[in-house]
């Protein structure tokens, strides 16, 4: 059996705190959920956990902050485990009580390195009740009783648009609480699109992979345009609820063609492209992860059509090259410098 992470051994530590019909927030191991012996709602934004949860007996599993399986008042107890992001902790905050039924327990866990103690003020702030009621686990547990329940919830709300330019290509991105580069453009994302400039992709049909708010899709349409070409169709996936929302929102602003899917790696994507790009995400946490991205050099040849195009940019100390060499084909360094390396492969 693997060993939960510390907040949820901190959960479990206080199981008997757990009252009613329950609504467990951010959990990140679906160990803990098959550890509880009540029922209700569990809450995540990666979709690969999402399918997970799901399968649990007892357990309705909603992918993100607009999935139809969160109703109002629905829950007695609910728990909020703390996102990586301190931004979507309010976002997090105003769903959990909005799930809370009239005199619900609000319970808040998080890791002392994951700042709870900061989180405990913002927790106060909307529930002034709220009380410490143990440390364990290098972890702290809140707890606020017959928390003021929110008669309203809708995540576009938090929307919030800025302004995006690279290579003379000016649009508005949708950003939410929790997903990345929001608000700004990513310097690895800027050094993919100025290679696209200045080595065009040739055709379409083209797969932006782990596409965020949209960014790198939106961007080659309107650049195409601004060119006089014919349009192409970008589609994107990413594995976080958020960046979905975003990406179709930014998309749509944009009057961008594409179809943005939900999916852990490239499981629900379908069909083949003339070209795939992609910035990668390399990190778990403050961890450096590769895995994801290993994974995705592994399957994507199956979705490029002979001769297509892999583009992808990556920080320049990442062993990408003989991977991508390996499962996709002949590879080369379009551009690069000490931070970030553009790698342009074709299909075997």
């Amino acid at each position: 059996m693997s060993v939960l992470p510390n907040s949820h051994e901190a959960l479990l530590k206080n199981r008997q705190s757990l009252n009613g019909r329950l609504a467990i927030l951010g959990p990140v191991d679906t160990g803990l959920i098959a550890a509880l012996t009540g029922t209700g709602l569990v809450v995540t934004e990666h979709f690969g956990l999402w399918q997970q949860l799901g399968e649990i007996d007892g357990w309705r599993a909603a992918f993100g902050y607009d999935d139809p399986a969160l109703e109002p008042a629905q829950a007695d107890t609910v728990v909020v485990f703390l996102p990586k992001a301190r931004a979507e902790l309010a976002l997090r905050l105003e769903l959990a009580r909005w799930l809370a039924a009239k005199g619900a327990r609000l319970i808040m866990v998080g890791e002392k390195k994951e700042g709870v103690a900061g989180a405990a003020k913002q927790l106060q702030a909307v529930a002034p009740g709220a009380v410490k009621v143990d440390s364990a686990r290098h972890s702290q547990v809140w707890q606020a009783d017959d928390i003021q329940p929110l008669g309203e919830f809708d995540v576009r709300k938090w929307l919030q648009w800025h302004p995006v330019e690279c290579a003379g290509i000016r649009f508005e991105v949708a950003g939410l609480p929790g997903i990345f580069s929001a608000g700004e453009l990513d310097a690895g994302t800027a050094k993919l699109l100025d290679s696209l400039a200045d080595v065009p992709l040739t055709q379409g049909p083209v797969l932006d992979f782990a596409c965020g708010a949209g960014v790198i899709g939106t961007w080659l349409q309107l650049y195409r345009r601004s060119l006089g070409q014919p349009d192409i169709v970008v589609d994107g996936v990413d594995v976080q609820s958020q960046a979905v929302l975003c990406a179709r929102s930014t998309y749509q602003h944009a009057a961008a063609g594409g179809v943005i899917t939900a999916s852990d790696g490239l499981e629900q994507v379908n069909g083949k492209y003339a070209a795939v790009v992609s910035n990668p995400p390399f990190h778990t946490g403050i961890r450096t992860d590769t895995s994801m991205t290993g994974q995705f050099l592994r399957q994507v040849a199956e979705h490029l059509e002979p001769g297509g195009e892999l583009r992808l940019v990556a920080n320049s100390f990442l062993p990408y090259e003989e991977l991508i060499r390996r499962h996709v084909g002949q590879v080369k360094a379009i551009t690069g410098d000490k931070r970030f390396t553009v790698w342009s492969a074709r299909r075997h």
